[in-house]
């Protein structure tokens, strides 16, 4: 990877990064996904190494951009996680019962920590 010569150009690879990542996420490629992370935060440092001046309008509308796929990406892992998290309660015959919950818990509203004694 060679040095951006600009905050935009650097932000753009980020932004080409989260692209890849998320196609990676999509297609459960592991491989992929691992270059794509590799090469997003490497691109990151890229943008950091400009220093903390204040954007243009241009730049912010990157950042913001770049913002929304890493958001995308978080989407896509927490589903991955709830979808792993559903077929190992399914596997263990404890689906419907919450984590940490104790056989016979009755959940009740408006009790905080309580609600589960």
């Amino acid at each position: 990877m060679t040095s951006p010569a600009t905050r935009r150009d650097a932000l753009i690879a980020v932004i080409e990064a989260l692209h890849a990542e998320i196609a990676a996420l999509k297609t459960n490629d592991v491989r992929a996904l691992e270059q794509a992370t590799t090469d997003k935060l490497m691109r990151i440092e890229a943008v950091a190494a400009f220093g903390d001046t204040p954007p243009e309008t241009e730049t912010r509308a990157l950042a913001e951009e770049a913002q929304r796929l890493n958001d995308t990406c978080r989407i896509y892992v927490n589903l991955m996680a709830a979808n792993v998290r559903r077929r190992l309660q399914n596997l263990t015959g404890s689906a419907g019962a919450a984590m940490g919950a104790a056989p016979g818990s009755v959940y009740r509203a408006g009790m905080g920590l309580a609600a589960f004694a």
